[in-house]
């Protein structure tokens, strides 16, 4: 049985943050709000308050389930491989509590003022959230949950380690132009870049670890 860390304490503290907010601006709230944003930001449907906790709820359940499965993975990894890199799981989770907690209160607070853009702050977020995971993407160890999981990578500790030095370095960069892009433009050109910019970021990696299989092979 795994003991209570105080990085554990931390991602509770930050876990429940959506739900003193709530707290505080529930009473308040009119009977119909936002409930589902576009691409965009814009707010594209309407719905119950009721409907607006079941966001919150899963969005708050999907923050749990992600530290606790990255948290206890060397109990159910087949190999035993995340062992030898299970601080670096147990990071990867806190970011994730971070960046969900974070959006959440994003819409929370949208909700409440209704001019607010929320896609100003969730894409910036998201390009925070590459540069997180690229700055521990480095220390991944070979394993079948978290990384760049391709054939070839799986296939060679090798090929693995110099696809991750890659990743890494790509969405450190990477992931702090998405946020000061889309953070200066508005919505409609912010949201294309974004989407482009997490193309290239998850594309380089994978035909990376490819081109390395095929040139390693043959040599």
């Amino acid at each position: 049985m795994k003991k209570f860390s105080l990085l554990d304490g931390g991602a509770l503290a930050i876990w429940l943050l959506p739900v003193i907010y709530l707290f505080l601006i529930y009473g308040g709230l009119p009977p119909v709000v936002p409930v589902h944003y576009g691409l965009n930001g814009a707010v594209d449907r309407y719905g119950s308050k009721s409907e607006f906790l079941t966001t919150s709820a899963i969005l708050m359940g999907a923050s749990a389930f992600v530290y606790l499965l990255l948290k206890f993975l060397p109990a159910i990894d087949p190999k035993k491989k995340v062992r030898y890199g299970e601080r670096t799981f147990q990071k990867l989770g806190f970011g994730i509590v971070i960046f969900l907690a974070a959006l959440n209160l994003c819409i929370m607070y949208a909700t409440v003022h209704r001019g607010f853009e929320v896609g100003k702050l969730i894409f910036p977020l998201a390009g925070l959230l590459f540069v997180f995971i690229g700055n521990v993407m480095n220390s991944i160890k070979p394993n079948y949950f978290a990384g760049v999981r391709t054939p070839w990578t799986l296939e060679s500790e090798d090929n693995w380690r110099a696809t991750h030095r890659l990743a890494s370095r790509l969405w450190v960069s990477g992931g702090l132009v998405i946020t000061v892009i889309t953070f200066i433009l508005p919505a409609k050109p912010g949201t294309i870049i974004f989407m482009c910019g997490v193309a290239v970021l998850v594309l380089i990696p994978v035909t990376y670890s490819y081109i390395y299989f095929k040139k390693h092979r043959l040599n």
